[in-house]
Order: C-alpha cells, then sequence, then structure tokens
C-alpha cells in the first residue's frame, strides 16, 4: 500500500515482534524482556507482553506493545537508540546472543 489515508495513519498502532530465540538461553531472553517492558511505557507505549514458548515450538516468542500512532512509535524508535537504559538491553541481547533474529508487523486495533 503506497500512502494509507491519513485516518489509518494517524491511528493507534500495535507492534507484534516475533522472536527466534536460542531454546537454551529462555531464561536470559526473559531477563531481556523484562527490561523493555518499561522501556516501551517510558516513551509513551503500551506493553502487551512478552509471551514465551509454552507447548509447540522452543525458540519462538513474541512481544505486543501499541503506541498512539505509527508517528509515535517512530519517535520511540530514534529516541531509544540515545537512551542508557535502551543500549543496555540492546547490549544484555548481543552478549548473550538470546535473539537469534526477529521480525516486526504493525497492525490497527479494532475495538467496540
Amino acid at each position: 500500500m503506497a500512502n494509507p489515508p491519513l485516518a489509518i495513519a494517524a491511528a493507534m498502532i500495535t507492534c507484534h515482534v516475533r522472536y527466534v530465540i536460542d531454546a537454551n538461553l529462555i531464561a536470559e531472553f526473559e531477563t531481556y524482556a523484562k527490561m523493555w517492558i518499561p522501556l516501551v511505557e517510558k516513551f509513551g507505549g503500551k506493553h502487551h507482553g512478552y509471551f514465551l514458548p509454552a507447548e509447540g515450538a522452543n525458540n519462538i516468542a513474541l512481544a505486543l506493545f501499541s503506541f498512539p500512532s505509527l508517528a509515535a512509535y517512530e519517535t520511540y524508535r530514534q529516541d531509544s537508540q540515545q537512551d542508557t537504559d535502551c543500549q543496555a538491553a540492546f547490549a544484555y541481547a548481543a552478549k548473550t546472543r538470546c535473539v537469534l533474529s526477529y521480525e516486526r508487523s504493525f497492525f490497527r486495533p479494532v475495538f467496540d
């Protein structure tokens, strides 16, 4: 979609992150996840939690968080690059190698 209608572009967005994690480092990934929940909220987002493997694939984890708009999310992404707490979370993931890869998708929620 080239240019979404303005009403959709300005609407709340929810980011879905699908992680491929090292199944031997789930505890380390959980530590990493717990670092990010307050950081997303510090930058104006609402974190809906991380979801770790229970049944089925043992190397897939998910995260969901929302921002008031895609613009607010982009501001968070830029500002997080300069934040010392965010830098510590990035460094922890790099040091432990608990995250092998990830992909982000964006959704607009529908409510009653």
